[in-house]
């Protein structure tokens, strides 16, 4: 494991501390836990950008949005 140097607004270190020394837990276990469940969160995202062609199709679509091009739900629901 690597070690990163992060900086933190002292009054967020001190609740972090305080918050640390209630659970009897390390900071460091603290922000690995809360960087995982950051990581979690964006971990669909990341996959669908890594699909071949999805950004293009994404940018395209959003384009065509703001040309008003829309297609309504229940047409393309349809099949219409």
């Amino acid at each position: 494991m690597s070690t990163t140097t992060v900086r933190i607004p002292e009054d967020k270190r001190d609740t972090l501390k305080i918050i640390a020394s209630v659970e009897k837990r390390d900071i460091k276990d603290i922000l690995s836990e809360l960087i995982d469940d950051y990581i979690e969160r964006h971990n669909e995202t990341l996959e669908i950008l890594s699909k071949p062609g999805w950004v293009e199709s994404i940018n395209e679509g959003i384009k065509a949005a703001e040309r008003g091009e829309t297609v309504k739900w229940r047409k393309k629901k349809s099949g219409r």
